[in-house]
């Protein structure tokens, strides 16, 4: 009989402490975001002739939504989607507007800290450009044109491909109010400007970036 009961209270203890584990590491449901504020911009890169773009920071305004699915204890995925504003500063005093809608997809790390959590990021992001001008110092303006290739019939506008992609970075702290403020910057991989296939073209253009931005879960 002692037998016995010390199985069946040896299976219940056991049972229990399955009970509690499963308990204490079941994963929060998803949750979704609202994000905005503020990014300084530039496009950086090379002239036809090889020459560094010498172009100052574009201040812009960047607003977005997201989904957040918990993944393991403290790591997330979140995909989202964002509107952009980018481009530059020129030294004679003109600037180059780019509008874009971004598709970013994080991972996002959350370590208890204080009265919440760190937040600690990073991922992949798709852009795609919407519209654009430039506004030259004495108030003239050049519509942009999205294109792939070189368009000779759009010669009097700017041209830039409409395809934009790169990595994000990530830091900030999340309160238990599920208010957020972060610092975020983002890397362009791929060439932005439009194929010229002229000989000897050594043109790059890509979009870099940081910024400053609020969020709040629902």
């Amino acid at each position: 009989m002692m037998r016995k009961i010390m199985l069946l209270g040896s299976a219940g203890l056991l049972g229990f402490g399955a009970f509690t584990q499963s308990k204490t590491y079941s994963l929060p449901a998803a949750t979704f975001g609202i994000t905005g504020g503020v990014n300084w911009n530039n496009v950086n890169g090379k002239t036809s002739t090889g020459g560094k773009l010498d172009n100052n920071l574009k201040t812009g305004f960047t607003g977005g939504v997201n989904v957040e699915f918990p993944v393991s204890s403290g790591f997330f995925l979140q995909p989202g989607v964002e509107y952009s504003q980018k481009g530059s500063e020129f030294n004679n005093g003109g600037k180059l507007r780019l509008s874009y809608i971004d598709v970013p997809v994080n991972f996002i790390y959350k370590p208890a800290l204080g009265m919440g959590s760190m937040l600690l990021g990073f991922g992949p992001y798709v852009g795609f450009g919407i519209n654009g001008e430039v506004k030259a110092a004495n108030g003239t303006e050049r519509k942009v044109t999205f294109n792939n290739n070189y368009s000779t019939s759009e010669a009097e506008d700017i041209q830039f491909k409409k395809l934009d992609a790169g990595a994000n970075f990530m830091i900030g702290y999340e309160f238990k109010s599920k208010l957020s403020a972060s610092v975020k910057a983002q890397l362009g991989l791929i060439d932005i400007n439009p194929d010229a296939n002229a000989p000897g073209d050594e043109t790059r253009y890509r979009n870099t970036g940081f910024g400053l931005s609020l969020g709040y879960r629902l």
